[in-house]
């Protein structure tokens, strides 16, 4: 398992949302600017590099990002508490996407949070547990997340589109706090621009055996590190406090890239928060 960014993407990151020029970041912590460059591509910290004034002047937690550079990675979470659940990593171009895809136990009805890039392996594990597709909820509607959309729909006609985006029709766009019940699993949303106009974030709750609630959280935050703000970096933090951070701390957060984690793992070792 690793983190989705290393130490040197969660630098740019927090450089680039706190609109630092790189002389300024490099000078404070004692760098040549191709110096920064390089940290900042590889993630690899050379001796005496002086990560808390880098911290310090990019608005990071320091003591977090030094556990970050020494390899801190979320405690993997033991799945068998969410025995309907199964997360799907799909990859093109290099780039890996996290979907999700949630069931009932007793009617087999099934729900997706995003695509990823190929519907294959999803259309695969619907067959091997003899699960009907009925819910598909997009986190944004960025290409990544999207990709299978067509051949699901081809597959699952009668499938119903959840979504926030402008452009779709109104009989698929989300109206706040919605509530979905899928058998015994309750699905609700919260809003998350931020990352992209049509950002979204969904709990899922009423998990057998007391199990803790699911947050599908998209492209918010990612274990460690933070989304890019396309839309605001600001505004993006923002919901990230009032719309994950306000979740129990035992929420599982199931994101669009990198591995699962928690609301408590978060708020302890994210070094943007």
């Amino acid at each position: 398992m690793h983190l989705e960014d290393h130490l040197g993407d969660i630098l740019r990151k927090a450089r680039l949302a706190a609109n630092v020029p790189a002389e300024t970041v490099a000078n404070a912590a004692g760098l040549a600017t191709h110096e920064l460059t390089a940290l900042e591509t590889s993630g690899n910290v050379a001796s005496g590099i002086n990560l808390t004034a880098l911290a310090q002047i990019l608005g990071l937690a320091p003591a977090k990002l030094q556990a970050i550079a020494k390899g801190w990675l979320p405690a993997p979470p033991d799945l068998g508490a969410w025995r309907e659940l199964r997360p799907v990593a799909t990859t093109r171009d290099g780039n890996t996407v996290n979907c999700y895809l949630v069931w009932d136990e007793v009617t087999r009805e099934a729900a997706l949070f995003d695509t990823g890039w190929d519907a294959a392996p999803l259309l695969q594990l619907m067959v091997d547990n003899g699960l009907e597709l009925k819910h598909l909820f997009l986190t944004h509607t960025h290409e990544d997340h999207i990709a299978a959309l067509e051949p699901l729909r081809a597959r699952f006609p009668k499938l119903r589109l959840h979504t926030s985006a402008a452009s779709a029709p109104p009989q698929h766009r989300l109206r706040g706090h919605d509530c979905i019940q899928l058998g015994s699993l309750r699905i609700t949303n919260r809003d998350a621009v931020g990352h992209a106009e049509d950002g979204v974030i969904y709990v899922v709750g009423n998990w057998t055996e007391d199990a803790p609630a699911v947050a599908v959280i998209g492209d918010t935050i990612f274990a460690g590190s933070l989304a890019t703000g396309f839309v605001s970096w600001d505004g993006l933090k923002q919901k990230v406090r009032e719309q994950i951070f306000s979740l129990p701390p035992e929420t599982l957060l199931c994101p669009g890239h990198g591995p699962l984690t928690t609301v408590a793992e978060e708020k302890a070792h994210n070094p943007f928060f």
